[in-house]
């Protein structure tokens, strides 16, 4: 494991971002300082510590740690019950697996005060050169993932800086990388202040893999849980690949794409099953295209270009796609290929088509400015709304190529294109109409967990039988009537789906669920045929017609290249005097290595900056006498990080030297 003070992991490429602004912030192991800071705090707020025992108006202060007990974070748990009893507090642990956990904590109003700490965990399923999306997960408000969670009727955490910051950061407001790493930073910085969540350790797991297996890619951050990792994967001489997880299902496994999918072990599954537009390279973590091509063009950051007046938006107020009209610009044009899907059909058989696409805009939509849905789906459509309000128009063009317009730009285009990639063709649209059918005109299930617990209503599940029955009905209902939702398909007068189509869709998605007792339909290189919670099992089948775009090797990419930094201690230096430190850093691509020198008795940073040199990876620090002239005799701390513009990872070391006079 690696110590982490912040969301961003130590060998993330964002950690050259922040580096130097974490090592100023001189957070430490320090119990005596950190009980002194709690004291000052306890008895400014009328609390009385007698017989170390902390109390509030003769009544025990009571901590509540929600603890999980599959991993590691038991023993965090009782390490931090353990420090918190010692300086006076009474604890509560809670301890608890992965279901009950979530559910107390993400499904709770945080006035009820069912838990005050919880052993929280993430993976990622990809590298991201350039963040804008976990700090905002992680931190702002605005995204729904901080305590309150945007629920209607709950008490929220509110910080409008980090919304402020945060949004700039996601919708590409900004000039220059200059710009947005300084966002990141006055982001990552507020953070910390605020600290709602406390950064412990990325955890460095180990996979083990039989020597049988060939041709299994590694992601640089998420193993083989990567889209990328089983797509070529095999077992010489064997036609199946076994594939051992924690778990297949637990009490909040909720397989629905609109908003379940909340925990790793649905997900570790599902990515396996669909074909997503575009992905984050498992090396470099820049988007690139996947089973959809596109073409960027961009007048930003500071030009716009004009918008067709028959491009369209959709309009939750008259369920119809209107024309954007005369004089609308938009700072970035993506046009979308998505022949690719066309050309073979979803699990179902049904063939993909446009309106699986323009299907998911709408919806989108929908949940964001219908007024009705926003009460029910509060925390989905809020969190969409910023998002959403950054797209000035979408052209579906006569050759099924989608043109979208928006407020977005980025200094590396790709970035452009995956904000720009407002749908997905991950769930035939029939699934999705029959699943909006129940959420919000039967009401007899949600989208989201807290939905479901606000109106007392399933946490609607496509591998949960009760469930996938109940949409199955609305599926048989909807073919009966020859139902096609109206105006969604409707496109300045060109229909994308008729009345015999839907029939057709419905039907096949009924067979579906007749054939396997699940309703999970996708468009990836295999489905799910079998999924069985009590047994902890899932079983996928490949899924390879002829039209199927894509073949083996196409998406193979192995092992992941590495950096390395390697630099020894100097003699001990003469105040005023030079320091010239050599670096040597190994690894692909273009190299570099930034420093920043920290005076550990004051935590503060003396200087910062760039080594010089760099071929064939040999760097130089040089601290000239201007520097060390105005240092005080003892021990410094030198930071260096290395990096590459070839792979999304960095590699750090820390070299302890000695100044005297």
């Amino acid at each position: 494991a690696l110590a982490m003070r912040s969301h961003v992991s130590p060998l993330d490429y964002d950690e050259l971002t922040v580096f130097a602004a974490l090592q100023s912030t001189d957070i430490r192991f320090d119990p005596e300082f950190a009980r002194g800071l709690i004291s000052e705090q306890m008895e400014a707020a009328g609390a009385v510590l007698t017989n170390n025992l902390w109390t509030f108006q003769d009544r025990p202060v009571v901590i509540k740690i929600v603890t999980r007990v599959e991993d590691e974070r038991r023993d965090i748990g009782d390490l931090i019950r353990a420090a918190l009893e010692a300086i006076g507090f009474q604890v509560q642990p809670i301890y608890q697996p992965f279901g009950p956990a979530t559910l107390a904590v993400y499904s709770s109003d945080p006035i009820t005060f069912q838990w005050h700490i919880y052993t929280e965990g993430w993976s990622r399923s990809a590298p991201d050169r350039y963040d804008f999306g976990t700090i905002n997960q992680m931190a702002a408000p605005w995204l729904g993932n901080m305590p309150g969670w945007l629920e209607t009727g709950y008490w929220q955490y509110a910080q409008p800086e980090l919304d402020r910051l945060g949004q700039q950061l996601y919708r590409g407001q900004f000039a220059s990388r200059e710009e947005r790493d300084e966002l990141y930073r006055q982001m990552t910085t507020l953070a910390l202040d605020e600290s709602v969540r406390v950064w412990l350790v990325t955890a460095l797991q180990s996979f083990p893999v039989r020597e049988q297996v060939r041709d299994l890619t590694e992601d640089l951050v998420a193993g083989p849980t990567s889209p990328f990792s089983l797509r070529d994967a095999y077992v010489e001489g064997s036609p199946d690949i076994r594939i051992g997880n924690l778990w297949v299902w637990t009490d909040r496994t909720t397989w629905n794409p609109v908003g379940g999918f909340g925990d790793a072990y649905s997900t570790d599954i599902y990515r396996n099953m669909v074909d997503a537009p575009i992905l984050n390279h498992p090396f470099t973590g820049i988007p690139e295209p996947f089973r959809a091509a596109f073409v960027v063009e961009t007048a930003g950051p500071t030009g716009t270009l004009p918008v067709p007046e028959d491009a369209l938006r959709w309009d939750a107020a008259t369920d119809a796609w209107t024309p954007v009209g005369a004089g609308l610009t938009a700072v970035s044009k993506v046009t979308f290929d998505y022949s690719k899907y066309f050309q073979a059909p979803f699990h179902h058989g049904q063939p993909i088509t446009p309106a699986d696409l323009i299907y998911s805009i709408a919806q989108s939509y929908e949940l964001a400015y219908d007024e009705e849905k926003i009460q029910i789906e509060t925390a989905l459509g809020i969190t969409q709304r910023p998002f959403l309000e950054t797209f000035k128009g979408f052209k579906l063009l006569d050759n099924d190529q989608l043109e979208v317009y928006v407020d977005y730009w980025h200094f590396e285009p790709n970035y452009i294109a995956s904000y720009a990639s407002a749908g997905g063709m991950g769930t035939p649209w029939e699934l999705l109409a029959a699943m909006d059918n129940i959420v919000f005109e039967q009401r007899r299930g949600a989208y989201s967990d807290t939905a479901a617990a606000r109106f007392s209503v399933p946490w609607l599940s496509l591998v949960t039988e009760t469930d996938a029955r109940a949409i199955v009905r609305v599926l048989r209902q909807f073919a009966t009537d020859g139902f096609v939702p109206p105006g969604v398909f409707d496109l300045n007068g060109r229909m994308l789906v008729t009345p015999e189509q839907a029939v057709a869709r419905y039907e096949a998605a009924q067979a579906w669920f007749d054939q396997t007792g699940l309703l999970v339909i996708s468009n990836g290189p295999f489905s799910l045929s079998r999924y069985d919670p009590p047994a902890q099992f899932a079983e996928l089948l490949a899924f390879r017609p002829e039209t199927y775009p894509f073949k083996p090797g196409d998406w193979r990419f192995g092992v992941p290249p590495r950096i390395t930094i390697q630099a020894a201690p100097p003699p001990p230096a003469i105040l005023g005097e030079p320091i010239s430190l050599p670096v040597t850093v190994q690894g692909p691509g273009a190299l570099s290595v930034q420093y920043a020198l920290v005076d550990p008795a004051q935590g503060t940073i003396a200087t910062s900056g760039a080594a010089t040199g760099g071929d064939g990876g040999a760097f130089v620090v040089d601290l000239d006498p201007a520097i060390t002239s105005t240092l005080f005799p003892g021990i410094y701390q030198l930071f260096l990080i290395a990096s590459s513009d070839a792979i999304a990872q960095v590699a750090e070391q820390r070299v302890d030297f000695e100044i005297g006079v």
